[in-house]
């Protein structure tokens, strides 16, 4: 009888110890689910505009094309209530124009391209479509116009002091010739973006992001 009992109290707590153990696990599952079920994906259409600042400078002197351009996000992406890409978010993007302004004619020119995001406080990277943003350099053209027209200039004041109406002539065409000298020796503007600059860079394409309860 003794051991009867014995063996009725050991199924007993074998029976107690599962239940126990069943029960501890059970939320456990249950918080599994709640944390698949909390996040969701939302699409950022294509024309939303990200407003970026610079975190390294470039240009056409001092870039080339493929260099790395990282930018932070600085205005939040929000779509109805809800914060879909936070301010901080970090975008990666590269050169695909480093164009140096020639001596003859041109101007300096630098384009860039963003093609991954990192959402503040995720670790996901995701791949996204922009338009190119580009900087050109100012036109010297009316520069170039002064640098060969008071060198004419001056010929033409000598020129007249000397020969008269024929030497003030010959005296034009030789002080032009030295302006346009100058202006084939000279090379143009080049342009360069600094560190801090704000960039406003449009999608091209939508951009799916998961969004969890948190955001």
């Amino acid at each position: 009888m003794r051991r009867f009992i014995t063996r009725a109290s050991i199924l007993a707590a074998l029976v107690l110890t599962g239940t126990i153990a069943v029960d501890s696990a059970a939320p456990v599952a249950t918080a599994g689910v709640a944390i698949r079920r909390a996040t969701h994906h939302v699409t950022i259409p294509a024309g939303t505009v990200l407003h970026l600042r610079v975190n390294r400078g470039f240009g056409s002197a001092i870039s080339h094309v493929e260099d790395s351009v990282p930018a932070t996000l600085t205005s939040p992406v929000v779509i109805g209530d809800r914060t879909i890409l936070p301010a901080g978010s970090l975008a990666s993007g590269y050169v695909v124009q480093a164009t140096r302004p020639g001596k003859v004619k041109g101007r300096g020119r630098v384009a860039v391209r963003f093609t991954r995001i990192t959402p503040a406080g995720d670790d996901a990277r995701y791949s996204m479509q922009t338009r190119s943003w580009a900087a050109v350099a100012p036109a010297t053209k009316k520069k170039d116009a002064l640098t060969i027209g008071l060198p004419a200039a001056g010929g033409a004041v000598v020129g007249g002091l000397v020969k008269g109406k024929k030497g003030a002539g010959i005296g034009a065409l030789v002080g032009g010739g030295a302006g346009t000298a100058a202006v084939l020796s000279t090379r143009g503007k080049d342009v360069s973006v600094g560190r801090g600059a704000m960039l406003a860079v449009p999608l091209t394409a939508p951009l799916t992001i998961a969004v969890g309860d948190g955001r």
